[in-house]
């Protein structure tokens, strides 16, 4: 699943490729935002660990890989 993470007063956002479910990403987020300084921590698929602070979270985006076609399916 890719995720992207906009950050307060920052004009840029994280691009993460997370081998995760949805439910597992959600539960995450949620536990760090209902602590006072709470870390998101992720890690993706190139095994790379990424800690990102709670409080400046701006948004999370969510988009699931999607399904391989395979054949001639746009005929």
């Amino acid at each position: 699943m890719e995720i992207f993470i906009g950050i307060r007063d920052n004009t840029r956002q994280l691009a993460l490729d997370v081998d995760m479910s949805e439910n597992e990403l959600i539960a995450k987020v949620h536990e760090a935002l209902a602590s006072a300084h709470g870390v998101l921590d992720l890690t993706d698929t190139n095994v790379q660990r990424t800690l990102v602070p709670a409080h400046p979270l701006f948004y999370v985006q969510l988009e699931p890989k999607p399904a391989r076609r395979v054949g001639l399916a746009h005929l």
